[in-house]
């Protein structure tokens, strides 16, 4: 949902439904007049225009933000957003080991997303050995899910939902364990894969306590991103999304389009700038700039775009609104 995807229409549409709306921290000011010659100052100027918006919007509603482990400027977006008056940051693309030295000082709830047992093991233990602090809530991302992903590619390959379900049940247990011990309730979400309600079911079902759905309210007159993007993911058959190779360092879910063509062969577009904005990505090296690649999608200019997506990308049949997911949903209960 990153760089234009998901801002303050479809986060603030989505918690005036009962939802918890989040904004996207991924290069938000790429529309800002100034964004080539002033990126971080334009960036910060975006994200507090879609915090404030985002709230009024929703009449002072939970508004979340999702901010990548991978930005180069994450101590200065934590920051941002704490001013901006949000009330979670949800980071993941990476592991959040320090989230909390960032945020220390405010009431700014905290959430960071694992795709492993370990990987919340080793959060939630550095979180209170060094900084005497649990999250307020932990999300899942499975493999299903579109962007970046916390698994290797060769897992992607091989992990089925059953195994996802285990591994769900060991977090659970970790989960348990630190709650108990520091008498403090840390709700879990599973987000990958979650389109209808009979996912929703099975989720709880395994003990979650809610779900997080991305890939279902990309097609809706609330989202943020351009007609071509929305009916890209219309347009989208089985078999369409795949892994690509992401310059983050991660393996990534995508619409197979042009772009991805191109650049798997060699013939992606050529890196003529650097927006300075991830960790371990060299311009020198990076097959293509994901940045400008995502500009590209969200604006509307497909063929020089990246369009992440999730699994279920191809039971995408129709522009929709927010309210009506949300019927849906319920009404399926």
């Amino acid at each position: 949902m990153g760089i234009g995807i998901s801002l303050s229409s479809l986060a603030a549409a989505v918690t005036n439904e009962g939802g918890l709306g989040v904004i996207s921290a991924a290069q938000p000011g790429f529309m800002e007049e100034d964004f080539y010659t002033n990126t971080n100052e334009a960036n910060m100027r975006a994200l507090t225009y879609h915090i404030k918006r985002a709230k009024e919007l929703s009449n002072g509603g939970v508004i979340g933000i999702n901010l990548m482990v991978a930005s180069k400027q994450y101590d200065m977006y934590v920051d941002c957003i704490i001013k901006s008056g949000a009330d979670l940051i949800i980071s993941g693309a990476g592991l959040p080991l320090d989230l909390p030295k960032y945020a220390a000082g405010s009431d700014i709830k905290l959430c960071p997303i694992v795709s492993s047992a370990k990987a919340a093991n080793v959060i939630l233990t550095r979180w209170m050995k060094k900084y005497k602090r649990l999250p307020d809530m932990i999300v899942i991302e499975g493999p299903k899910a579109g962007g970046h992903l916390g698994f290797k590619p060769a897992e992607l390959e091989t992990i089925t939902p059953a195994d996802m379900d285990i591994e769900i049940g060991k977090i659970l247990e970790i989960r348990d364990r630190f709650s108990k011990q520091y008498d403090k309730t840390i709700p879990v979400i599973f987000g990958g894969g979650v389109f209808d309600r009979a996912d929703i079911d099975h989720c709880l079902s395994l003990g979650l306590d809610g779900v997080q759905m991305a890939t279902r309210f990309v097609a809706t007159e609330e989202c943020d991103a351009s007609p071509a993007f929305k009916q890209a993911y219309i347009n989208a058959k089985a078999g369409d999304a795949k892994i690509v190779k992401s310059p983050v360092g991660m393996p990534g879910r995508a619409i197979n389009n042009v772009f991805v063509q191109n650049t798997e062969s060699g013939n992606g577009p050529k890196v003529t700038r650097c927006f300075n904005c991830l960790n371990h990505c060299d311009p020198r090296t990076t097959p293509y700039c994901i940045s400008l690649a995502l500009f590209n999608a969200a604006k509307g200019d497909l063929d020089n775009g990246l369009i992440f997506c999730g699994e279920n990308v191809d039971k995408i049949v129709k522009i929709t609104t927010v309210h009506e997911i949300f019927e849906e949903l319920i009404k399926e209960q």
